[in-house]
């Protein structure tokens, strides 16, 4: 059976003066499962383990973004993490400080369960 994706949310993230692309994806990543709460797995008496979280964060080097940390530091599931071309780099014209601005994507897929439940009065 494959997998079915149940939840996404989006996220932005920015670190203003350490040009770090892991803080800001960090961040991004923060701000997207900030705005999620799943208690099904409590309801269904599901563990936690049988969900896959795929994480795509955008930020213009991707190179520069420790994927591995960012999947540990995730709090439920199965994490994986990429890096991709996106996001901004805002230069200040004053002194040249250069803000990085991370999106991302966070999507929790869980094993096909149709026809694993049914609604009882």
């Amino acid at each position: 059976m494959s997998d079915q994706r149940f939840i996404i949310e989006m996220g932005m993230g920015n670190d203003q003066y350490g040009r770090d692309y892991t803080k800001a994806a960090a961040r991004a990543i923060e701000d997207a499962i900030r705005h999620s709460g799943i208690p099904m797995f409590a309801a269904l008496d599901m563990p936690t383990d049988q969900m896959r979280v795929q994480v795509t964060v955008g930020v213009q080097d991707p190179g520069q973004v420790d994927c591995a940390a960012l999947a540990a530091s995730l709090p439920r599931g199965r994490a994986e993490v990429r890096a991709v071309l996106g996001g901004l780099d805002v230069t200040n014209p004053d002194d040249g400080n250069v803000i990085v601005i991370a999106s991302a994507a966070v999507e929790a897929f869980l094993p096909a369960q149709v026809g694993k439940y049914t609604v009882a009065d």
